[in-house]
Order: structure tokens, then sequence, then C-alpha cells
């Protein structure tokens, strides 16, 4: 039966490391006020941290540690990355390249700085990327091979004598004959870009000392196809980073992955790095899997692991595989193509997660570390690594949606994993103008899809041999001789000044959407477990998500892992509780309704244990995802016949049909909005605590229209029958005991207004948590006031009008509140302005009198300047007031009367001065970039001159307050 001792392997290589899953773990400590203030340092961003090789200098290594740990940063990954640097000559690999004592030694400083100020560290698999040795050449058995192929065509009934056809792709000189075939020409199998062969005519040629002299068959045209054997010579980007220069291994043979792991193990894991990283040492790490051919990427024993694993011989399909450049070549019948492929890009898959991230991880554990990765780049089904790996990773920069998330999200949470990680803010050309808001913004919607670790890239050691001395060395940039890769995230970066407040925000986002277990609606079931593609899952993308319906993507393979059972109706009731389950046909090739036995049998059983299913497509035709042995296919109907007869599937025929589909099954999303909203939502469970992350979010980069404020009701449902609702500000780390929700059976209505990319946290739970003290008494339900809050256990409505305010409780009563005068609004227009001016040889200051707010590239004296401003004004505030910012570049906090106030909302910049202020203070923070473009014209002269500092408009906007009176609580701490 197909695919059955893939799913056994996968299932034997995660059992031994995801029994987490079998069982619901226990009922989580009950919040208290420090929790959410104080999220536990694991929680904290890290960096991707960025090396010249081994040219640093260990105490510059200490000195960086400590800059990360006062910024508030919990880890950082080491990588042997200089792509800025053009001039290779200075980087002498053999002294103080990648592995050699040199780094080594720095590597020590790093891990015991690290531990000194509880800092973990995780080390790349090799330099740069991908996994590269310097023991092995292109020749070597573990080193990355491919399959080319080479062919000339023959005429029907002529011969032809001569050498066997070289390579097409042009390649390492040292390579081995594998076979040679000829196949005659099918015009009507042929594509635009494939010539068509007759797979019945496909027959082996004999070779003769390295000759072929072979009669073609009367009739037609031939091809007589070659193929070969060889090392493709990859070697990782931008080095030399290793003397002799590393090269690529073969990420499908277990020789591959030993080959790395025997070089750590004898060059790189010294008697002091192995006892620190015990102490402060966090996961290895391996990029993206990218590995670079012109022809088809193979592995020494293909064909023989092929038969074993598919149940018949790949050699007669081996033209409908091969690849020239990335593309296909030939062709057979278009249906028998596709599963040819199907199943060569399934054994490249399974031999890769066996071979490579199995391996690595067992390992990695052995050390005290665990395996963080990127498992996409190649054709790999990187839903099912996401369970092998101990931390999947995703990436802004090549993602092209929130669904390529939600593919590793899936992966990771019916494996029972609890961290997905993202390489975050690469963006091309921005190095030194990337800000703060731009990258929250990105990363905004991609928490809502399941993200809980954000890794910024990056942060660059401060200097390289051949680099300027100011800012110091970048990784990415220069590029190609102008504007990089973004950012060197560090001192250097006039914005690090308010760093703090940003990772304080990230860890707190992180902490909650760690807490607890995930929920999702609906598991999309994928045939072909690509992720980075921006395929998503129709309905439940393009409709669902607007309406607040949530999804993750599995795999096959997945559903053998221990906790893929079903209970209550729930798939993986302890996990993701999936309400239901839809299939599709396989986007990856050509939308067929394919299944394989194993997997048709197992929801077959899921179906009669009670889990609604929904299959879009006509699946009574349905055939196994490769090339079908005897009698599978119809084993496969007989199967989908049986499934459709349940009372809990149903099959829709078109997109529209799927809310119908789910309606009639009864199941629900546990966040409902009226109307279709750009809010992004995530939801956890921890015991009897709901936990809701929700963001004004983007699914892609640019979305068209923008994204727009949102200012609606939202629906969410609750594990606790009592729970109430909390707002949990990951700004400023405080709670609140919600005073404005209705209650509507098993879930809570609540009104939500985000800016875009803005986002907030909802905790529903019993009263009290988060030293929130008790309420007694009714809360509010409706008003017409600005808002309602708890101070001092008392209700109180807040406006910033007077007037009469009508308050409707949750005991039925309607109160009325009158709130007196209040002073209208004021721009403040009038401002003292001091900038701490960044140059490449020092600080400079200017101070201005301002009569308006001005972009400081509009100022004379700041046109090209980028640095730290100081914004001064005198205000006379007796009552209560919010300071609105309105436009700020980059970022900025607010002092008031030399206090500095609660860290500001970087995406909506708006503060509650509270009473009595004088002075104001706003510091704002820039990029680099203006600057640069004048002090390095050959590089970033091309750049955009950026509109910095507090443009506004800036409004002083008092309010006033009443209190309802009808609440009687205790013990609530006052809240602003």
């Amino acid at each position: 039966m197909q695919h059955d001792l893939t799913r056994r392997g996968f299932l034997a290589l995660s059992a031994a490391t995801l029994s987490v899953s079998v069982s619901p773990s226990p009922a989580a400590a009950a919040p208290d006020a420090s929790w959410f203030a104080r999220p536990r340092r694991s929680a904290r961003p890290m960096v991707r941290w960025w090396w010249p090789d081994a040219h640093v200098d260990p105490a510059e290594i200490r000195r960086e540690i400590d800059q990360l740990a006062a910024a508030g940063f919990g880890g950082a990954e080491i990588a042997a990355v200089h792509h800025s640097i053009r001039d290779k000559s200075v980087l002498d690999p053999a002294g103080h390249g990648w592995g050699t004592p040199a780094w080594n030694t720095a590597v020590e400083a790093a891990l015991d700085q690290a531990a000194r100020r509880g800092l973990t560290i995780d080390l790349t698999i090799g330099p740069s990327w991908p996994a590269a040795v310097p023991t092995i050449t292109p020749d070597s058995e573990a080193a990355v091979k491919e399959l080319a192929h080479g062919s000339v065509t023959v005429a029907g009934g002529t011969t032809y004598a001569g050498e066997v056809p070289p390579p097409a792709v042009p390649g390492h000189p040292v390579r081995k004959l594998l076979l040679v075939q000829a196949a005659r020409i099918e015009p009507a199998h042929s594509t635009r870009d494939e010539t068509g062969l007759d797979p019945a005519s496909v027959v082996e040629v004999a070779v003769d000392g390295g000759d072929v002299d072979w009669t073609a068959p009367a009739g037609g045209e031939w091809v007589l196809i070659a193929y070969w054997e060889r090392g493709s010579g990859q070697r990782p980007e931008s080095g030399p980073h290793t003397a002799p220069e590393s090269y690529v291994v073969d990420h499908f043979s277990r020789a591959g992955t030993r080959a790395v792991l025997d070089y750590w193990e004898s060059a790189l894991l010294t008697p002091a790095i192995r006892r620190l990283l015990r102490k402060a040492g966090g996961a290895l790490f391996e990029d993206s899997i990218e590995i670079e051919t012109g022809a088809l990427p193979w592995t020494p024993g293909l064909l023989a692991e092929f038969e074993q694993r598919r149940g018949y011989d790949l050699v007669p399909f081996l033209p409908v595989i091969v690849l020239k450049d990335e593309d296909q070549v030939f062709a057979f019948e278009a249906a028998l193509t596709r599963h040819a492929r199907k199943d060569y890009w399934d054994t490249v898959s399974e031999l890769f997660n066996e071979n490579h991230f199995a391996m690595l991880r067992d390992w990695a554990h052995s050390i005290g570390l665990e395996l963080r990765a990127q498992p996409y780049g190649l054709r790999a089904d990187a839903i099912a690594s996401a369970a092998i790996l101990d931390v999947a990773e995703g990436e802004s920069l090549g993602f092209k949606n929130l669904d390529d998330y939600r593919c590793l999200a899936g992966g990771r949470d019916l494996a029972g994993r609890k961290v997905l990680s993202c390489e975050a803010g690469a963006y091309q050309g921005g190095a030194y103008t990337t800000t703060w808001k731009k990258l929250l913004r990105t990363m905004g919607g991609a928490y809502a899809a399941g993200l809980n670790q954000t890794v910024l890239h990056g942060f660059s050691y401060a200097t390289a041999p051949g680099m300027p001395s100011w800012p110091g060395f970048a990784a990415f940039t220069p590029y190609n001789g102008t504007a990089g890769y973004a950012e060197s995230w560090g001192p250097r970066q006039p914005t690090w000044r308010h760093m703090p407040d940003i990772s304080a925000y990230l860890a707190r986002v992180h902490h909650v959407m760690r807490e607890g277990a995930p929920r999702a609606d609906v598991a999309v079931l994928r045939q072909t477990g690509y992720t980075k593609t921006g395929l998503g899952a129709g309905w439940f993308t393009g409709s669902g998500v607007p309406l607040g319906w949530t999804h993750q993507f599995v795999s096959g393979p997945l559903l053998d892992l221990p906790a893929a059972r079903v209970a209550r109706g729930r798939l993986a009731p302890d996990g993701p509780a999936y309400k239901a389950l839809f299939v599709e046909g396989d986007k990856f090739y050509a939308g067929e309704c394919t299944m394989t036995v194993k997997v048709a049998e197992r929801l077959l059983e899921y179906a009669g244990a009670g889990l609604p299913i929904v299959l879009l497509g006509d699946w009574r035709a349905a055939s196994v995802p490769g090339v079908a042995r005897s009698g599978e296919n119809e084993r496969l109907r007989l199967l989908i016949a049986d499934l459709l007869a349940r009372p809990t599937v149903r099959m829709v025929t078109s997109q529209a049909e799927i809310p119908t589909a789910l309606d009639a099954l009864g199941v629900r999303p546990d966040v409902r909005y009226a109307t279709a909203s750009t809010l992004l939502t995530a939801r956890r469970v921890a015991g009897e605590v709901d936990y809701y992350y929700l963001c004004n979010g983007k699914h892609v980069e640019n979305p068209k229209p923008p994204i727009a404020p949102i200012d609606h009701e939202v629906t969410l449902a609750r594990t606790a029958r009592d729970g109430v609702p909390y707002l949990l500000d990951p700004w400023t780390g405080r709670v609140q005991r919600a005073a404005l929700y209705a209650e509507d059976g098993d879930r809570i209505r609540l009104r939500v207004r985000l800016r875009p990319g803005e986002s907030m946290v909802v905790a529903i739970g019993r009263p009290g948590l988060f030293g929130t003290g008790t309420v007694k008494g009714p809360h509010a339900v409706t008003t017409d006031a600005d808002l309602v809050r708890y101070d001092k256990g008392a209700l109180v409505v807040r406006a910033t009008r007077a007037g009469t305010y009508t308050t409707t409780l949750s005991d039925g009563r309607t109160v009325t509140s009158v709130i007196g005068p209040v002073p209208e609004p004021v721009v403040l227009s009038s401002w003292r302005l001091e900038v701490e001016d960044w140059r490449p040889e020092g600080t400079a200051t200017h101070r201005l009198a301002l009569d308006q707010l001005s972009p400081w590239s509009a100022i004379p004296d700041l046109t090209d300047v980028s640095g730290i401003g100081v914004y001064t004004t005198d205000v006379r505030l007796e009552g209560g007031a919010y300071l609105e910012l309105g436009e700020v570049t980059d970022t900025c906090r607010v002092l008031a009367d030399g206090r500095r106030l609660d860290p500001v909302n970087q995406l909506n910049p708006v503060v509650d001065l509270g009473r009595g202020v004088r002075t104001l203070r706003v510091e704002v923070a820039t990029p680099l970039g203006n600057r640069l473009r004048v002090a390095d014209p050959a590089v970033y002269g091309g750049l955009t001159r950026q509109a910095y500092g507090l443009l506004g408009p800036v409004r002083l906007v008092p309010y006033g307050e009443a209190r309802v009176g009808a609440a009687t609580p205790r013990d609530q701490p006052a809240q602003r």
C-alpha cells in the first residue's frame, strides 16, 4: 500500500520527542499582576548576530552581549555572514575563518557572557548557508549531488553512433554515468515547455566505453537521454569562510549529515564550549534549505530508496523527473507525469526529514541544544518538518502571506511543540531606512497566524576588515554596491535608545502566544506540505478569516502523531482542538482530488468518531497522489464512498458552499464579527483562562486597499462559564478588568478599536486574576460615553465633552452620569527642539524654536540629520487629558514634568497624561538613512530622504469623568 513506510517512518522519527502531545497539560497557575508585566526571559526577542567570521574581539563580544541584555533581548544567534565584504582577500579564512581556534575563542566568550547575563546563544550549523563543512570536496560521498541529463534527437529508422550525450547543464567535471535511455517523442503529450514522450516506448540503451551505437525504431522521432550523477560543487553563500573552502553537504543522506556532526565534534566543540552550552546554549540553527542546482537534486542510492518507499522502479519515469535550470524537460500524459513527479519529491522529502532534520535534532539534544530551522527552499513537506523540529522558523522576507506561517503552525501544534519562530524584518534595500512602525506592522498579523518568537534580522558585530568605522560593519549592506537588506540594529541606531520598550512589547506578545494550548477552528489537509508559496485555503483565507474563522494546515504524516485523535468531536482535543477538517484538491498538482489510502482510512475513522469533515471537489473519482498500484484507486474510491455516507461529512462543489456545509454540521468559529474585517485573531487556552491576541493586521505585505482603522464589536468564546474579560496592554504591561462588555452564554462580546498594525490582548477568566481584585455588582453593557472603566472598584465613565451619559448595566438597569465642563482640545504647535545629530565624526547639537511642527528634512539645519530630538513645550493641565502625538518618525517616549510615562504604543501614539501637567517632553529617535545619504553617497546617495521627527498634529485632548455609582467592588486598584 502506497506511503505506509513513509508514515510509519515519520511516526518513529517523531514519537520519542512528541509524548507531550498525548495528554493534556496540567492546569495553569492563576496569573498574578507580574505575569504579564514581566514575562519570563525565554519569551524575549532574539537577534541574528552576524560576525565577519572570526575577525572579532572577545572583549567586544562581551560588550555586545551586554548591549543586547540591556535592550531587553533574550538571546542571539551567532552566524558567520559577511555579504557586504566584497574584497574577500581581507578575510584570512585560515587564521580567522569559521571553525578556527579564533572562532572558538570568540564563541566561548559569547557563551560565557551570555550565561552571566541570562541570555541564550544559538549557533548556526555552518558558515552562512546551506550547511557546509571544509572536510569534503564535490566528489566526496557526503557532498551535495545532482542528476544532470543530456539528450539528442534521433529520427526513426536512423542510427546514432557517438559519445554519450554530455550534460545539458555545465557543472562539476567529475561525473558518473547512471544510464542511457531512449523514448519516442509523442507530440500529443507535449506542452509549451516540455517535449512529450510515449511512456510505453522508454527503453534502456547499452553503452560501450563511453559511446552509444543505437538505431531508433522506424516511425516518428526518438530522443536519446543520458543521466549523469555528479557533485554540484555548491559552496555556502558569500565565502570563503574556511580554509580549505567548505562545500555544501548532501541533505538527503546520512553521510552528508554525519560529515556535519563529525566536523562539529572534531573542530568546534571544545571542552569549554561543551560546558558552556549546558549553561547558555539555546539551539542549533539551520537557515532555509537553498540547494542550488541547474539540474535535479539527487543523492546516491535514491533509486533503491524510491523503489523501497514507493513500490516501483523510478528508472522508466526518469525522463519526466529531470530538470534543466529548474524547468521540466519531458512529459508523459499529464496525470501520469504529475503522479510520478509527486512520488519523486515525496521520496526526497522523506529522505531529507529522516536523514537530515531528525538526525541533526537528536545530535543537538545530546549536547544540550534544540534544533531550530527554516524547513523550506526544497520541495519538501515543511508541515511534517515542523513536527520534527524543536522550533520551526519562517521569515517575513520570503513568506508571501500568513498562510505560509499557518503551515508551520499546524506541524508545530499537532506535534505538541511550543515555539514558532520568525526571521523578522529583512527588507530588500531597507538598510538604515527601516522604521519600527514598518516592522511592527509586518509582524502584527504573523503573530495571529501562530508566531511566538521574533528573531530580528539582525545585529551586526561592530567592525570588520575593509569596512568603514562608521556606522560599522553591516552583514548585508552595501549589497552589490548599494543599500542592502535591513537592518543592522544596535547602538549604532538612534532608535536603540527606545529598544527596551519595543523588546518588552514583543516579549509580552510572545508570552501570551506561548501560554497554554493553541486553538484553531479548522484543519486544512494538504496532500503536499510546501510552504513559502503563498497558496492559501480558498474560502477560509479569503472569506472566513475576515469573519473571525481561524485555520491551520496539516499534511498526511501528521495524522499518525499521538495527538491526531478525535475526542468530543475535536481533532487533537488537547492541542489545537480543530472543530472540522477541510480537504480540497492538491493545489501543487493541478488541483487534482488525490488522497492516499492510509489517509482515507484515517478520515473514515475520524468521521466515525464524530469529526465534521468537508471535502471540496468531486471526490468520487479521486485517485492516489502517486503512480497507482493495481487496484489502489478502486480501494480509495470505496473508502471515500463510505466516508461520504457518514453524517458528519459533506462534499461541496464550490467555495461558496463551504460556509453552508459548516453551518449544517454545527461548526462555528470561536471568534465572530458582524461584518468582514481586517481583524486577525489567535486564541490560546490555559486551564480555564482564554487568551486572545487581536491585531488589525495584513495578510500580505502590501495589501490593496491598505489596512484602515477598525471599530466594531467582537464576540469571543470563553472556557469558564463565569469568565470575565481583562484588557492586557502589551506596550505597558498593565492589565485592567474590562468594564464594558456583554455576555451571551459561553461567549463575551466587546468592542475593538485598532489602528493598522495595532494589537491588543484580551484574557477571559475567573474574577480577580492578574491582581485586579474582585468586583461586586453589575458591569456596563452599553454606554454613549467614550469609555467605561473601573477606578478603585467603582464604575467610571469618561468623555472628552461635557454632557449627560447613559449607561446600561448587566442587571438591566439604566443609569445616567453627568460630566461637567471639559476644556476644548488644543493643538500644540510651539516647541523647543534640541537635536542630537549623529555623524561619522561624533555628535553635534542643534537647538531650535519651532512655531509649527515640520519634518526635519524641511528644516534647513536638519535636512540630512539623523539622531535623537527632544521636543519640549509648556502646558497648563489641571484635569485629565490625552496627548495625541499624530505622526512620528520613528520611535518616541513621553515625559511629563520630567517623569517618564508608560511606553508609547508606537503604532497609535496616544498617551494618558493624568492630571496637573506643566511641561511635556517628547523624545524622538530616527533611522540613520538621511545622514548616510550625505556621509556615504556612493552607497546611500540614492536613498529617498525620509521625513523624520515629531510631525503631528499634536493635540492635548482633555477629558472628564464621572462615577456611575452602581457597582460596589473592593480590592480593585486604580487603573488608567
